[in-house]
């Protein structure tokens, strides 16, 4: 059986992407093997077994992210090593072909695969990529991206622009009429992610309570570290507020929302975009190369989400902007049909169909 091999992950915006991919890659070959290489520490360690993906471990660290120069020197001295352990395992599995989707383990994998002459490719989520895919554009045979300024910074062969893999359930968000409930509501779900985010969280509760949102419900995922404070600090007044540690049928609330406050990460973006919805974007400011900040920025030069810069996220401004985009439907009307444009149907299809053909290309 032959075997391709996906290397990398972190977080949520790479594994699930990667899962998805994995998943097309099958249905398109059954006879196909597709195993993944991630580092022990990394969330990828937990959610691909669960996936019934076999998956190998590289112990690599954080190289460019802010702070931590003792776990970056730890990173440095760890190199060598991964790229010998990823050698090893490239001999072992004997992949046919390898996609590196950024993160820590993927930069060694890549590399050893590229100079064992195993095809290689990239996926490339953020319009700032990683510094590991920056790293590896050159040696690999092609690079799939999701935002088409993401070339620049790249010295790939060649590249594709085939957006960000979603699951079936949002993808089908893109044909499906907005549900009409009572027009006088004004309907805004939250939520930073699967872990939540704090700023996002404190936030948004502080205006509710500071402020008087007349006509408005919100659906707050929190996240599992502040589900309690948060809805303690909503209290029991606040019949307006749905507060949620998880939102596992996240696809209904997208479908019932007309403003979605959230962070900016890559998939978070291309859900949105599938489900042609108006945001407010809040970006993580820690983010590696405050690739965050930057999708954002992407989606508001063309008018299809406004940006908070979180040292600047207060409750007033926050109330301001939600009250603004409210008052103007017309532009949230234009915000929706934007966000559009960063949406490719289909696109872990697209993606397995070239992965499969490029062990035969030879260009």
């Amino acid at each position: 059986m032959k075997t391709i091999v996906i290397a990398g992950g972190g977080t949520g915006g790479h594994i699930y992407p990667a899962l998805t991919i994995a998943k097309s890659l099958q249905s398109l070959n059954p006879d196909l093997k597709v195993e993944f290489v991630g580092t022990p520490d990394g969330l990828e360690a937990k959610i691909i077994p669960k996936q019934g993906f076999p998956i190998s471990f590289i112990s690599v660290g954080k190289l460019n992210y802010k702070g931590g120069f003792f776990k970056k020197l730890k990173t440095l001295f760890q190199l060598p090593w991964a790229f010998v352990k990823s050698l090893a395992l490239v001999i072992e599995k004997k992949p046919i072909l390898v996609l590196g989707v950024g993160g820590y383990a993927s930069g060694p994998f890549v590399l050893a695969s590229s100079v064992l002459g195993i095809p290689t490719a990239l996926w490339e989520p953020n319009a700032h990529p990683g510094m590991t895919n920056r790293m590896l554009a050159r040696f690999v045979r092609k690079t799939f991206l999701v935002f088409d300024e993401s070339r620049k910074y790249m010295k790939s062969k060649r590249f594709e622009v085939l957006g960000l893999p979603v699951r079936e359930e949002i993808e089908k968000l893109n044909q499906a009429e907005p549900k009409r409930g009572d027009d006088k509501v004004f309907k805004i779900l939250v939520f930073g992610g699967s872990q939540g985010a704090r700023a996002i969280n404190n936030c948004v509760a502080s205006m509710i309570k500071e402020f008087t949102l007349e006509g408005v419900e919100v659906v707050h995922q929190t996240g599992p570290y502040d589900f309690q404070s948060v809805k303690t600090n909503y209290g029991d007044q606040q019949s307006n507020v749905k507060v949620m540690e998880y939102l596992y049928d996240i696809e209904k609330y997208y479908l019932w929302a007309d403003l979605v406050i959230c962070r900016a990460g890559a998939g978070t973006i291309a859900e949105l975009a599938a489900a042609k919805k108006p945001s407010i974007l809040i970006p993580l400011p820690t983010a590696a190369d405050d690739h965050q900040k930057k999708n954002a920025v992407s989606l508001m030069n063309k008018n299809a989400a406004r940006l908070i810069e979180q040292k600047d996220l207060t409750p007033g401004v926050l109330f301001n902007l939600i009250g603004e985009l409210r008052s103007q439907p017309g532009l949230m009307k234009k915000m929706s049909e934007n966000v559009q444009h960063f949406y490719q149907p289909q696109a872990a299809k697209k993606i397995a169909e070239k992965l499969i053909n490029l062990q035969f290309d030879n260009e």
